[in-house]
């Protein structure tokens, strides 16, 4: 029979050193390890190592009692104890888990009550341990019938606590096995027993043994041990061991056995043979088994506990279920103080406060109830020693015992305050990065400085504060760069922004609220001056009866300028500010400042740029001769710069009238400037009375050197040296088309530099636009420009515009000029219904770029408004030219002017005969002023002087200015015409005295 020596003798060989032990007990004269020697008056009690101990008795008991902490061989009641009587005699006791604990100890391991005898000695306490044991746990006989009492004695069962306790009585009636209490060790170790007979055969089987090897008794009893339990190769050795071991030697091992079933399992078991002898005097052995397997497991689970208790991290608690703790580790002892002993029998309601205690009382008996775990159960509470609320993660699982019984709660618990504490800051700044990108996508969408505030507070009520308001500084919104009182926070502020997420609130900001729009200042000492006079926010405290609990005021500060103010309020309830959300007030103010300033800025840029563009553009409604003007001009909205559109209308002598609308290209105060320039040089070459394609030849090289500080030669030479490729940034180029309408003839010349066709719509007619060639835009140079002259009928319209009005992105520009013909189906309607009509019915709101329109509805003079002479070349031409102009103005009920109209025509025709060449012309035209035109074919201008005191000529052109409202002179195709015009009498203008004139010639 093999073995593996755990608990080995002396020699290597456990079988060998037990017969050496025995020898030398021999020798000596001792009893052998597990062998009884009886001295009259004395007992011996053989422990598990094998050593002997004294025990006491009285003569009476000294027949054969035998003790053993857990297993001896003694003088059964059986067959095999002749020394025994049924009075004192103990009968073997099995060592089987199921037998439990005798006598029951108490908690404390005393022993319990009606354990000790008065009188009895400890010898007849010993002894009653070994009472017969309880039918159906002791040691079965075998089939073949056992002797009246047991053959095997084994002294006491093991308790819950280690400890044996007597059972009262003397008599075999009086002696009986006591069931152990749940949660017994035997409930835990696989124990079973058996013995071996002198022939070496198995001749008691116990139920232990029957659960650990899976043989019945019936079949166990009679068979040969090692050639059931050991492998073929070692049964020699294992019959050499049996025959020693009934030779009277002891012995105990590790043994590896194999199950005789048809799979052959393999185990491993510690067995203890101790020898005994029959009531005939044979030699025979008791054999208790325990499964080492068993035992190691145990080991393990009790090292592992030993290592949750002493060396967890974490917090452990057992809890019974009275819910009260049995156990404690010491990192729990560590954190509420004391040892762990010192927390036995404490409930939940010792370490939480109520209502949480209550909540983990009702937990922990649900747990107890129903067996569910609970995983990461936050916990609150407080611990000694310091005031800072702590927090716990719990996780709650039920235990049992080996048989399954519950018997408690298990109490694991972490502290995450740490934890909790990062991530709440974790948390919070995840919410202050979501609300800061939310402000980065909501606010500076738009440049309106009411709006951007409007936006801000959007975003932080209620995400971040209850109440929020915003003021700007009303110089700022004025266009005042630096208001007064800037410096010291007292200049005067203008509410633009309030919110709210508390409804029926009256605007905070001060002890009187402030309606938004309103104007209003901070005194000079108080939190929010200080905040603006310091530019660093300002903890506002909050009134006891109010509904605010704190409020923050924040400087809106950007490019180093304080713009305004936002306050931040939190009502009661609510958490107060703190260092985290200051900063975050202080960077979404920053963001919304900038924003504001932004927009102030672009504003002052836009008011300054249309401002400059509409002192550019005809005031109010311009007149004309022969025409009725209606004009609109839209600027782009707030979100596109001001453009370069402009148009024009420009009275000529002759009643004639100048008609311009052009683009120039690009936007912002530079297009502006640029167009104001070409706007003005328009001015000054249509008062030279050029024919229109001159003008936007003259035009054209203004605008290419407009770029240049040396104008147009400087230009060409810069653009002489510069390669193809250069920097073409200060290219000004312009659209624009310039027509001359004659209002005597209804006849209008056009001249086109890449500008839209103009739109004519006679009576009756439908809509066209004029085959104008369009030309190179002005600023290209290098083409010459065409004129086309149109006669207009009387009635019809004619339509100047710009791009903005037929093209955007989303309609191209052929459809945008269908679309404006296709609205100028009623030309009969009043123009200025006609103009509302057209940009009610175009897409006018793009505001990509600004629109310019110009209409104008022909009215030519009538024919009695009209005087036309023709004078031959002589002397007499002078007095009929004076009867001519005479007469007429007879006709017109100008009676007032006919004096100084015959002396200034005198003087015209009288230089038409002296300096001029061909026949004379002359002409009156009467509209809103009076006109008088001399023609005659020669091409020098006249040129006015200034004469000498003793010069006898040279002060007729002189006279003429004196006494005229207007002259001037122009080329005509056919020589020149030298003009006065005069106010008609009822015009609110005082005519000047003919003789007055004279005499302030000399």
């Amino acid at each position: 029979m093999s073995e593996i020596p755990a608990k080995t003798t002396e020699s290597e060989d456990p079988w060998d050193g037990a017969r050496a032990e025995a020898a030398s007990r021999s020798a000596a004269g001792a009893t052998p390890r597990g062998v009884t020697r009886h001295t009259p008056g004395r007992g011996t009690a053989t422990t598990v190592d094998g050593t002997t101990r004294d025990t006491a008795i009285s003569g009476a008991d000294a027949r054969g009692v035998t003790g053993g902490a857990i297993g001896g061989a003694t003088g059964d009641a059986g067959r095999h104890a002749p020394t025994q009587t049924p009075a004192h005699g103990a009968g073997g006791v099995s060592a089987d888990a199921s037998n439990g604990m005798t006598g029951a100890p108490d908690g404390a391991g005393r022993e319990a009550p009606g354990a000790r005898v008065p009188g009895q000695s400890a010898g007849d306490r010993l002894g009653a341990r070994m009472s017969a044991e309880r039918p159906g746990d002791g040691v079965r006989s075998g089939a073949s019938g056992a002797g009246p009492g047991n053959r095997m004695g084994l002294s006491g069962a093991v308790s819950g606590d280690g400890l044996g306790a007597g059972v009262p009585g003397d008599g075999p009636g009086d002696s009986m096995w006591q069931s152990s209490p749940p949660g017994s060790i035997y409930d835990y170790i696989k124990v079973a027993s058996f013995s071996i007979g002198p022939d070496g055969l198995v001749d008691q089987w116990s139920l232990r043994a029957e659960h650990i090897f899976g043989i019945p008794a019936e079949r166990a009893v009679g068979m040969d041990p090692i050639a059931a339990f050991v492998a073929p190769d070692l049964h020699e050795h294992g019959q050499r061991k049996m025959a020693e071991i009934l030779d009277g030697r002891e012995w105990t091992g590790v043994v590896p056995f194999r199950m005789p079933d048809a799979q052959g399992t393999e185990g491993l078991a510690e067995v203890y043979v101790m020898p005994t002898t029959t009531e005939d005097g044979e030699r025979a052995a008791v054999c208790i088994v325990v499964d080492v397997r068993t035992l190691r497991s145990i080991e393990t689970d009790l090292a592992a506990s030993q290592s949750i208790f002493g060396q967890s991290p974490f917090g452990f608690l057992l809890i019974d279920t009275d819910l009260r703790v049995r156990r404690a580790n010491e990192r729990f002892a560590s954190v509420f103080g004391g040892t762990p002993d010192d927390h036995r029998g404490f409930g939940v309601h010792d370490y939480l406060q109520s209502p949480e205690a209550e909540r983990v009382s009702a937990t922990l008996r649900r747990v107890l109830e129903t067996g569910e775990s609970i995983t990461d159960m936050s916990v609150t509470g407080f611990v000694p020693g310091f005031d800072e609320r702590r927090h716990w993660s719990i996780n709650l699982y039920r235990v049992h015992s080996g048989s399954g019984r519950p018997i408690g709660v298990a109490w694991l618990s972490t502290d995450v305050t740490a934890r909790r504490a990062a991530a709440r800051d974790a948390a919070a700044a995840r919410r202050n990065l979501a609300l800061l990108n939310e402000a980065g996508a909501r606010i500076g969408n738009s440049l309106d400085l009411e709006t951007t505030a409007r936006e801000l507070l959007d975003v932080v009520v209620p995400g971040f504060c209850d109440l929020a308001t915003v003021d700007l500084y009303q110089g700022l919104l004025v266009g005042d760069e630096t208001p007064p009182g800037l410096a010291d926070g007292s200049a005067e502020l203008r509410r633009v922004a309030f919110a709210s997420a508390v409804s029926d609130t009256p605007n905070v900001g001060g002890p009187a609220p402030v309606d938004v729009g309103a104007v209003h200042h901070y005194p000079f000492n108080s939190p929010c001056a200080d905040a603006l006079r310091m530019a660093r926010p300002q903890l506002i405290p909050a009134e006891d009866s109010g509904l605010i609990q704190s409020t923050l005021a924040v400087p809106m500060v950007a490019h180093d300028t304080v713009v305004g103010l936002v306050q931040f309020s939190r009502t009661k309830g609510s958490e107060p500010f703190g260092e985290r959300d200051r900063a975050l007030a202080m960077e979404l103010a920053s963001r919304a400042a900038v924003c504001i300033d932004n927009a102030r800025l672009y504003r002052r840029e836009h008011e300054r740029a249309l401002i400059l563009q509409r002192s550019l553009l005809p005031p109010g409604d311009p007149e004309a001769s022969g025409l009725d003007i209606a004009c609109r001009y839209l600027p782009g909205n707030a979100a596109t710069e001001v453009g370069g559109d402009w148009f024009d209308v420009i009275e000529l002598p002759g009643h004639r009238t100048a008609l311009v609308v052009g683009d120039v290209m690009g936007r912002g105060l530079r297009a502006a400037v640029a167009m104001g320039e070409l706007r003005t040089a328009v001015r000054t070459l249509a008062l030279l009375d050029l024919e229109p394609a001159e003008v936007l030849s003259a035009l054209d090289e203004i605008a290419r050197g407009l770029g240049t500080p040396g104008g147009i030669q400087q230009a060409s030479r810069t653009a002489a040296r510069q390669p193809r490729d250069a920097d073409l940034s200060e290219v000004y180029l312009a659209t624009c088309v310039y027509a001359v309408y004659d209002s005597v003839t209804r006849r209008i010349t056009f001249a086109n530099a890449g500008h839209l066709p103009p739109v004519l719509v006679e009576p009756g007619e439908s809509a066209l636009m004029l085959d104008v060639p369009p030309g190179m835009p002005l600023g290209v140079g290098g083409e010459p420009f065409e004129e086309v002259e149109v006669e207009l009928p009387e009635g019809a319209l004619l339509a100047l515009y710009t791009d903005g009005l037929v093209e955007s992105r989303d309609h191209p520009l052929d459809e945008g000029l269908q679309a404006f013909v296709g609205a100028l189906t009623d030309p009969s309607r009043p123009l200025e219904d006609v103009c509302d009509h057209v940009l009610n019915t175009l897409d006018t709101h793009h505001g990509e770029d600004d629109i310019a329109l110009l209409m104008a509805r022909v009215q030519g003079l009538p024919e009695d408004s009209v005087g036309d002479w023709t004078l031959p070349r002589e002397p007499r031409s002078v007095g009929r030219a004076r009867e001519y102009a005479r007469t007429q103005l007879q006709s017109w009920d100008l009676e007032p002017l006919v004096d100084t109209t015959e002396l200034l025509v005198s003087e015209l025709v009288t230089n038409a005969l002296r300096y001029g060449e061909g026949e004379i012309r002359l002409r009156l035209l009467l509209d809103r002023t009076l006109v008088c035109e001399v023609w005659d074919a020669g091409l020098v201008q006249p040129r006015r002087r200034r004469a000498r005191d003793t010069d006898e000529g040279g002060r007729g052109l002189q006279l003429v200015g004196l006494l005229s409202a207007a002259w001037g002179s122009r080329r005509t195709p056919r020589g020149k015409t030298v003009w006065f015009e005069l106010p008609l009498p009822d015009g609110g203008s005082s005519l000047a005295d003919p003789a007055e004139a004279l005499l302030s010639l000399f």
